[in-house]
């Protein structure tokens, strides 16, 4: 529906008669605050109701559609600095899990700055690790962002700012260094039955994964060793340390997968997300 408005709304300005164009503008603004009234009207009543209208105000700002509405009437009562932060706590426990955080530098006039911290900062799987995870989770809490700034993402390129769109940033394919357009979260079956120190691969596509239990965390990476390509399936897993059964070079993986031998190489990490009953689904590009 979203769409459908911008589409009608493109239209309406290449209307080549101005009085025309200028009346059918002035019924859109008049039709939109009427809106905006009643809006203003429910989320009144439901704020001076006190703990009985409660449980009904929470369910009205967790529905898409009616949440889209009061952003866009600036009528949202959960304040921006605070569903930003509702986010990246979403998306923490899998940044930990790789040594990485991610903080708020500053947050004004709708443009997020971001500050990747620890093993995120300067690695080259950031942005794999903002587009398919960080990115996603801001979406959803706050699609009323004008643009985002991220400090300590390599090998990307700055993007503009996008009013009312959320925020920019590159998609990255898992499959290779070219960029992708779209991504999917793929639920991975069994993982829940990986053991601690136990790892198990899967194939999507053509894409093997890797993933593995280190610490009692589940860790997911592209099968294939940094260093000599060859797949990582066999090789020895201890105190989250991989060897390679071909080459023997080591990765940590509760670090990015950086190699212990040569600090240049790292394994490519998947971005992933606990899913209940099912154990972790992954991000991947399609």
């Amino acid at each position: 529906m979203i769409e459908r408005v911008q589409e009608l709304t493109a239209q309406l300005d290449n209307v080549s008669d101005p009085s025309v164009r200028k009346t059918a503008q002035e019924f859109m603004r008049a039709i939109m605050e009427l809106y905006g009234l009643g809006l203003a009207k429910v989320v009144t009543v439901l704020s001076e109701s006190g703990d009985a209208g409660a449980p009904m105000r929470q369910e009205l700002i967790q529905d898409g559609v009616f949440a889209s509405l009061l952003l866009i009437h600036d009528l949202y009562p959960v304040p921006l600095e605070e569903r930003v932060e509702e986010a990246l706590d979403s998306v923490r426990p899998y940044l930990n899990s790789h040594g990485g955080a991610v903080e708020v530098a500053s947050l004004k006039d709708g443009i997020l700055s971001l500050r990747l911290e620890g093993s995120c900062k300067g690695c080259p799987a950031s942005s794999a690790t903002l587009e398919l995870a960080i990115k996603k989770a801001l979406d959803e809490a706050a699609p009323d962002l004008m643009g985002l700034h991220v400090d300590g993402v390599v090998d990307s390129e700055p993007q503009p700012a996008r009013k009312g769109k959320g925020p920019v940033l590159p998609v990255v394919n898992t499959q290779s260094a070219q960029p992708k357009q779209a991504s999917e979260w793929f639920d991975v079956e069994g993982t829940a039955r990986v053991a601690n120190g136990q790892m198990m691969t899967k194939d999507f596509s053509g894409l093997k994964l890797l993933l593995a239990n280190g610490d009692c965390t589940i860790l997911a990476y592209k099968d294939s060793c940094a260093g000599c390509s060859s797949s990582l399936e066999g090789g020895e897993l201890s105190e989250g340390v991989l060897a390679c059964p071909s080459c023997e070079r080591k990765f940590f993986l509760p670090r990015a997968g950086r190699s212990l031998d040569e600090e240049r190489l790292h394994l490519v990490p998947i971005p992933l997300l606990y899913s209940e009953g099912v154990g972790v689904k992954v991000a991947l590009a399609v």
